[in-house]
């Protein structure tokens, strides 16, 4: 039979959440070493997990499956029963049986009369040990047969002076694909924009040297050259990104089975910080990005079974995937990359190409929080990429009002966290937006922004610090209730209309940054890394804010005015910088 989706355990390159993998009771234990659970009588092991439950809905709905067969691999006698979760009814036992496993004979559970059925929801297998010594040591959820004609599929990882990191990435990769049944029609190619990592072409592995452009540049560069290879179908991918091998098998199976020839598929992203926590499983974008299910804990069975359930459900017209795992169809590309550099490349992709985007559970990429790399030069580019989204994607377009909100809220909330040399970049991000883009064809590099960004916010750049060295006083509005305090710093824009603004002087944690009310009742604000070891202050000035005002109501103006003008270039401009042509010159591959 054909592996759909193969059990994952623990990994501690990876993730320990043992929750997110298997959730044990009783006498039961997971042994790293052998990367098998081991049950005494009475201990019992749960796959009602975000890696291991099987999202029927999802699978049955997008994919041509030839059966279904769910299996179970390890020695011991078990009770084990299959469960079938659906949405808004109570969970049913399909299957309940005794069993004695042998080692290196699976025991096999069909369950083909249910993408028959056109059932959807999630299932997942439970398991209690009926002996003295029970062990599992793999499952797999599987088809009877595949296709004649399978996806040719580039892995296009983009990268810049990360060479570690790149490197060990590959190591995985190539170690993977010689064991995966379906590795020859993988390849996997290393944009190196740093032209410094050194990986040399063999097996699997093509590198190219290539110019600085950012990500934008280095994926334009791998659309190119996977579709000059011939490939069908394309998976960006970062170079830092921690992720379990399976998320290539589950990717490639789906995209092999897929019914719709416009399937991409998202990866979902869990930050390093707290591992049993969802970040983003996919995300919609409208005036801001909308990261879905934000929040989620997955250690929680039935919050990964809601997830699940709804996120096959409901899905946003602009729904987008993240670069850091997003696989998709090459013939059904019409728009290329826009010449961004980084930050909001992958919004415009998703949203300029008519591409059926879907999750899956388990696939899914361990990164660096955003909230830690946060800075002026991220909140620059952040800023023009949401304002050119409005510009050019028809269904998200916006009156010139309703655009100029966008760089408004974002500046004010600068402003409001006494980030007034942010807040200055910001509005450089909105005036070189105005230009058009022809703008972002001549700074394509972002070497002379870069440089002028670093100068601005110097002020706000990190230091070391010792934390005994840092203190806080609290009083006054600080130490009002939440929604008394948000209440003052709204109609107070946290004291700058008022000659007495609150004196606080706060420490904040990294984590709750991106939070304003953090900063309501300060006049000073020293804000602590992750690490606890760096840091930078901000001090209110009512005279930098005032400033900062006026020269935001300048621009409001000066946007409503020339609003059509702006359009005009982006509607002409647009298609030209988005072409296979225009990155084929810019790269010297034409």
């Amino acid at each position: 039979m054909i592996t759909l989706q193969s059990f994952l355990t623990p990994d501690p390159e990876i993730c320990t959440e043992q929750a997110l993998y298997g959730r044990l009771f009783g006498p039961a234990a997971y042994d790293q070493t052998s990367q098998s659970y081991h049950l005494a009588r009475g201990g019992e092991l749960n796959f009602d997990t975000y890696f291991n439950l099987f999202d029927l809905g999802t699978w049955g709905r997008q994919c041509q499956l030839d059966g279904l067969f769910a299996e179970i691999s390890g020695q011991g006698k078990l009770g084990l029963r299959v469960f079938h979760a659906q949405e808004g009814r109570s969970w049913n036992v399909i299957h309940s049986d005794v069993i004695t496993l042998s080692a290196g004979t699976p025991f096999v559970i069909d369950l083909s009369h249910l993408p028959e059925a056109n059932a959807d929801g999630t299932l997942h297998l439970t398991l209690l040990a009926l002996d003295d010594a029970v062990e599992i040591t793999g499952g797999r959820f599987a088809t009877r047969s595949l296709p004649e004609a399978l996806p040719e599929l580039t892995i296009s990882i983009t990268t810049f002076k990360r060479e570690e990191e790149v490197r060990r990435t590959i190591e995985r990769l190539q170690a993977f694909l010689t064991t995966f049944a379906y590795g020859n029609k993988i390849r996997v190619q290393v944009v190196d924009n740093g032209q410094s990592a050194e990986i040399e072409t063999k097996g699997h592995v093509t590198a190219f040297d290539n110019p600085n452009l950012g990500g934008a540049g280095g994926f334009a560069r791998g659309l190119l050259e996977a579709e000059e290879a011939g490939s069908s179908h394309c998976l960006f991918m970062d170079d830092d990104a921690s992720f379990h091998m399976e998320n290539i098998a589950r990717a490639y199976m789906f995209l092999a089975l897929a019914r719709d020839p416009k399937t991409a598929l998202s990866g979902a992203m869990i930050t390093n910080t707290h591992k049993w926590r969802m970040w983003e499983n996919g995300a919609w974008f409208d005036g801001s990005c909308h990261p879905l299910f934000n929040g989620v804990d997955l250690r929680d069975p039935g919050a990964v079974i809601w997830m699940t359930h709804e996120g096959a459900r409901s899905r946003k017209s602009t729904l987008y995937g993240g670069w850091w795992f997003f696989a998709f169809p090459i013939e059904q590309v019409r728009r290329h990359p826009f010449p961004f550099f980084v930050r909001g490349d992958d919004i415009n992709f998703s949203l300029a190409n008519d591409f059926h985007i879907h999750t899956l559970n388990g696939v899914v990429s361990f990164q660096d929080d955003f909230t830690e790399k946060e800075s002026a030069q991220t909140l620059y580019l952040d800023l023009r990429n949401h304002l050119v989204q409005h510009l050019t994607v028809p269904e998200i377009e916006r009156s010139a009002l309703g655009t100029a909100r966008v760089a408004i809220y974002f500046t004010l909330r600068s402003l409001l966290r006494l980030h007034y040399s942010t807040a200055a970049v910001q509005l450089m991000a909105w005036e070189d937006v105005m230009q058009g883009p022809q703008f972002f064809e001549d700074n394509i590099d972002m070497s002379a922004r870069r440089a002028r960004i670093k100068e601005m916010s110097a002020d706000e750049a990190w230091y070391p610090v010792e934390e005994s060295e840092l203190s806080e006083t609290r009083r006054g509005v600080a130490t009002w209730p939440h929604h008394k305090r948000h209440r003052w710093g709204m109609l107070t824009l946290n004291g700058h209309l008022l000659p007495y603004g609150g004196e606080s002087e706060l420490v904040v944690d990294i984590n709750t940054r991106a939070l304003v009310i953090q900063a309501f009742g300060a006049a000073k604000v020293t804000y602590l890394s992750t690490s606890r070891d760096k840091a930078y202050t901000v001090t209110r000035s009512r005279r930098r804010f005032f400033a900062l005002i006026w020269q935001m109501a300048k621009l409001t103006w000066a946007f409503r005015r020339d609003f059509n003008a702006i359009k005009g270039k982006y509607r002409d401009g647009y298609k030209t910088r988005t072409s296979k042509g225009f990155w084929q010159k810019t790269l010297g591959k034409a």
